[in-house]
């Protein structure tokens, strides 16, 4: 049986990144198909502390190090798998981790979860790391739409291509009875600006002077914005009766949001894939999102929802706004996302997937 070590991030905290390694390591499918060990990449155990606190994570950085090269020389994997950060000190931390890979003979694997390659190729630290980091070695992507971002240095026939999937949620929340008329709306992730959080927002306020009925929901963690930013926004905006904050969800309470949702918006402006509307296409909510990323991989553009451009506070508007008047198509567009779940984005679509590229690379 080949010997497979995943270098790979774990919760918490809870990102995509994270709850794919999660899958990856709980998936009884892939432990019995090769003899697997597991290091994680994680130095942050909140969103709000990545990117802080350097001088705390040196130590468990270093550890990090040493448990690689002791699975490297004694445990001799056949495949060494790197969930990479593709730009920016995450990458910097990760190309230590390929170049001990690649100095100690071990056929590596880079599985890329985040994007941003393309936009720092043209440094030329950057650009020569990328080239080390590339050479004879195997990348997978979540999405063909990805390709662009490591083109310069990657071939088309060495890259494998897997789409995240997520478990089946059992459905024990009964929908709730919303005041007549009112459209329930619903935004799930963690506070982070660059998830559209400020963006939608803005939205809101315009959908409101329509006079058009709604409520809307954030559910998430604080990130770079906090509950204190984010209620003083909505007082801003004049939008405080239309909208509220409810924090983290877990279970059955997030399962009673997506219930009670009638449509589900995530305006990303940095994302790779979006698990969250993986999530949301499970309980048939037609979807408004962005062209970001392998999204539009996701969610099919006028078929399970829309997909505007990303800062388009008047596209989103107008495709929310839609969907808010339109019943029947908010109810045709939730049942064709469910279909398009079931079909490409199960976890056990992964998991099969992704056993066979890695079975295809160790051979």
């Amino acid at each position: 049986m080949k010997k497979v070590l995943f270098i790979l991030h774990l919760p918490p905290p809870v990102h995509g990144s994270a709850m794919v390694g999660k899958f990856i390591k709980d998936s009884h499918l892939i432990n019995a198909s090769f003899n697997t060990s597991y290091i994680n990449l994680g130095t942050s155990k909140s969103i709000d502390e990545i990117g802080k606190s350097p001088v705390k994570k040196i130590g468990i950085y270093l550890k990090i190090i040493f448990q690689v090269v002791y699975q490297l020389i004694f445990n001799r994997p056949n495949i060494a798998y790197l969930a990479i950060t593709a730009k920016g000190v995450g990458f910097y931390k990760d190309f230590l981790l390929v170049l001990i890979i690649k100095l100690l003979g071990v056929k590596l694997v880079l599985h890329h979860h985040n994007k941003g390659v393309s936009d720092y190729q043209h440094r030329f630290l950057d650009n020569l790391l990328y080239k080390i980091t590339y050479k004879n070695t195997s990348v997978i992507l979540i999405s063909k739409h990805l390709y662009y971002d490591v083109s310069k240095y990657v071939k088309r026939e060495h890259v494998n291509y897997c789409a995240n999937g997520i478990p089946k949620m059992e459905f024990k929340s009964i929908s709730e009875n919303n005041e007549k008329g009112i459209i329930q709306l619903l935004f799930l992730s963690n506070l982070i600006e660059s998830k559209g959080v400020y963006v939608l927002l803005q939205a809101l306020k315009i959908l409101k002077e329509r006079k058009l009925k709604f409520f809307c929901t954030f559910i998430g963690g604080e990130g770079d914005i906090t509950a204190e930013m984010f209620n003083e926004r909505i007082a801003e905006l004049d939008i405080k009766s239309s909208v509220v904050y409810k924090g983290k969800r877990y279970g059955e309470e997030k399962e009673k949001a997506f219930t009670n949702a009638d449509i589900f918006v995530f305006p990303t402006y940095n994302d790779v894939f979006g698990l969250v509307n993986l999530e949301a296409m499970q309980f048939s909510l037609p979807i408004v999102s962005t062209l970001e990323g392998g999204i539009p991989e996701i969610v099919a553009d006028g078929t399970t929802g829309f997909l505007v451009e990303p800062n388009d506070v008047y596209d989103l508007v107008n495709k929310i706004e839609i969907l808010i008047k339109d019943s029947e198509l908010r109810e045709k567009m939730g049942k064709e996302g469910r279909t398009r779940y079931e079909e490409k984005f199960t976890l056990e679509k992964f998991e099969h997937t992704f056993q066979h590229i890695l079975k295809k690379i160790a051979l």
